[in-house]
């Protein structure tokens, strides 16, 4: 397939280039470049023949309408958003024009070229929607995990503004008839993560030696999904998803985000170890952010029986993958923290 995707440059954007140029799709990367844009994170599917990139703002209009009239796509896979919670309460206008407006421009384009098209192109074409589990809002210790049936309820301007863009896209597809399909899933990580984020955090601060920011009590419990195995889930999604479906995907590895914390340092511990002794004494429980939901854990099984899908990496082994790509890449995280958003700049955020 041609596929156009928004947000390639992003983490789970580039995971998603990098495997669909290894199955021999073509790709049309549409980034703004924004701060936790990285071209790096292409590898070397960036100077594939398959790649391009093309620097524009999703929620320019007449840009957007011309990138799908000229590279004409099979399919769509709306990934570009603005995702940190913290950044969402500093500053929500910034959530809303990406999140909220260019999803509704994104539609709209695609809504005008669905219409050019006939025959098998108009029948298999597809607008694939990538959302977050946070939009279900939160559970209770004993709530059993959000899935395809639980009703929305954001808490933050960021879960707000995607809850906003999902039921947009369930919207063009109700009554325009635009072939749309959603996806939500849970928190990610791994390689290629922008640092102020929890565990890429953890993982720098701790090499450092720096203090281990952690959100209150750390006790909120988070399902941890492996960019990999999502990115592979997102294909699945595009090629075999029905139109007006969605697809809740998870790796059902609930952690609590103190216990992440300490896995890092014992693992840091393992692969680096400090003269001045284990990692936990850099923990530091800092003030809690506002309205920090509980719990977010996902029920991944219809995806797994729709679309024969299941998370590779447990969350012991992905960690410790991940830690180990941090300690290659302290060049790149370095770089990065030279820009200002490190330090201070940065929380225990998730």
């Amino acid at each position: 397939m041609k596929i156009l995707l928004t947000g390639g440059c992003g983490f789970i954007g580039s995971s998603v280039v990098r495997h669909a140029i290894a199955q021999g799709h073509e790709v049309v990367n549409i980034d703004k470049m924004t701060y936790a844009a990285s071209e790096a994170a292409l590898e070397q599917a960036g100077h594939h023949p398959n790649h391009r990139l093309v620097r524009v703002d999703i929620t320019d209009a007449p840009l957007m309408r011309a990138a799908f009239a000229e590279h004409r796509p099979d399919a769509v896979m709306h990934l570009a958003a603005e995702s940190h919670v913290d950044r969402s309460i500093d500053g929500p206008g910034d959530f809303v024009a990406t999140n909220v407006t260019g999803t509704f421009v994104m539609l709209e384009a695609a809504r005008a070229y669905f219409a050019t098209l006939q025959g098998s192109q108009r029948e298999s074409f597809r607008f694939h929607h990538i959302s977050t589990d946070e939009v279900f809002g939160a559970l209770a210790d004993d709530d059993p995990p959000f899935d395809e049936h639980t009703p929305y309820d954001p808490r933050s301007p960021y879960s707000a503004t995607k809850a906003a863009s999902d039921h947009l896209a369930r919207a063009w597809q109700h009554t325009y008839g635009l072939p749309v399909i959603v996806s939500n899933t849970t928190n990610n990580y791994g390689p290629w993560q922008f640092p102020e984020k929890l565990i890429p955090l953890m993982i720098i601060n701790g090499i450092q030696e720096n203090p281990l920011p952690v959100y209150g009590d750390g006790r909120q419990t988070r399902d941890w999904l492996f960019a990999e195995d999502h990115a592979k889930a997102l294909l699945k999604v595009l090629q075999l998803g029905v139109p007006g479906a969605t697809y809740c995907i998870g790796a059902r590895q609930p952690r609590r985000n103190i216990d992440v914390v300490r896995e890092i340092c014992t693992i840091l511990d393992e692969k680096l170890p400090s003269p001045r002794g284990p990692r936990q004494r850099l923990i530091t429980h800092v003030r809690d952010r506002p309205g920090h939901d509980n719990r977010y854990e996902i029920d991944p099984t219809t995806a797994q029986r729709a679309l024969g899908w299941a998370a590779e990496h447990d969350f012991t082994h992905g960690l410790a993958v991940t830690i180990d790509w941090y300690l290659r890449h302290e060049a790149w995280w370095r770089a990065i923290a030279a820009r200002n958003y490190a330090g201070q700049r940065l929380g225990a955020r998730v």
